[in-house]
């Protein structure tokens, strides 16, 4: 031990002599004294609380439930802060269009109908609420399987492996040869597609959305890109009925969203076709000189996205109109809606 000493005795000895900018004291470096000083708090200045402007008071709080009450109960219950005051904003933003005759769009990707949701749309129709409803590709696909056999989406994962994916038979040669019908007679594909689905009077046409708004004669506009659908691999395809008719959709989707003063538009789990798709239509009829600057936008999807924010919630409500981004699955968030919506109207009948 005493050896051991020495040694680092002889150590710390010859550092402190080959090293002058250091300063040892009991063989420990220390530290050089900071010349910054502490703030003082003597004069910090406050004010009383109660001057204070807050965002959330009590008279905001929700209230909890008491058993047997009404949906209208509920909502009303909700806390009057973040979604739940959008919520019941949306609402009331609903509620007052449609007692206005004002135009209601209603525009979705093809989740909605995959998560069965064609029933409680349909309602909505029939109660003229929703006066115009546009979709994606997929949406059609989906929709028209529906009405076929009853039954859709099927296992990607299961199916991708040996190319079966999307080669159902039936699916690609009633909707290619739907298309190509419309296109002849100058029908736009929406309504191309269910003048097919009423003539050949499918066993499941009452769940169709597009049966639907043929038969009632309510504007159904569909947004194709090409290479996005089963459809398009199909040796029945053709390019150019797909054009003509999905750019013919586009010119009445136009037309819709220039009456939208007023109005409200719903964007439905598309998070890319539909919002790209509204903001030009939206661009092209204020160049034709529409008003349309005070109506009311709502997205609705599982997650925020940034086209549905940018170009459904943000960009087309700069004018004067109000947006709206409601977070949640479609197959409770939608029914929900729609469930207070009727509340609401017949409350304020």
């Amino acid at each position: 031990m005493a050896e051991n000493f020495a040694k680092n005795s002889e150590y710390w000895s010859t550092a402190k002599s080959n090293t002058p900018s250091l300063h040892y004291s009991n063989q420990f470096e220390v530290a050089p004294v900071s010349k910054t000083k502490p703030i003082y708090l003597d004069g910090v200045k406050s004010y009383p609380l109660k001057e204070r402007s807050s965002k959330v008071g009590i008279d905001d709080f929700g209230e909890p439930w008491t058993s047997g009450g009404s949906l209208n109960r509920w909502i009303q219950s909700l806390p009057k802060i973040l979604a739940g005051n959008d919520f019941r904003q949306v609402v009331d933003h609903i509620v007052r269009a449609a007692r206005s005759g004002n135009m209601i769009i209603l525009a979705m990707g093809a989740h909605p109908i995959k998560v069965g949701l064609n029933p409680v749309i349909m309602d909505l129709m029939d109660r003229g609420i929703i006066v115009g409803l546009a979709m994606n590709g997929a949406g059609i696909v989906h929709d028209a399987e529906l009405a076929m056999v009853g039954h859709t989406s099927e296992d990607v994962a299961e199916q991708i492996g040996d190319g079966r994916f999307g080669m159902a038979e039936e699916t690609g040669k009633f909707i290619n040869e739907a298309i190509i019908e419309g296109a002849h007679r100058g029908d736009g594909l929406g309504r191309a597609v269910g003048d097919m689905l009423i003539r050949q009077g499918f066993p499941f046409n009452q769940h169709s959305l597009v049966a639907k708004a043929f038969e009632m004669d309510i504007p159904l506009t569909v947004h194709v890109a090409i290479g996005t659908d089963i459809i398009h691999f199909h040796p029945s395809v053709d390019g150019a009925a797909i054009g003509k008719t999905s750019h013919l959709d586009f010119l009445l989707f136009a037309s819709l969203v220039s009456e939208l003063e007023g109005g409200v538009f719903i964007n439905l789990g598309s998070a890319v076709i539909m919002p790209e798709v509204f903001l030009k239509a939206l661009s092209l009829v204020r160049n034709l000189g529409h008003k349309v600057q005070k109506f009311t936008t709502v997205n609705m999807d599982f997650i925020q996205h940034y086209r549905p924010m940018t170009n459904v919630v943000q960009r087309p409500t700069l004018e004067g109109g109000e947006g709206y981004s409601l977070v949640g699955h479609h197959e409770i968030m939608f029914p929900l809606l729609a469930s207070a919506v009727i509340e609401g109207l017949e409350i304020k009948g």
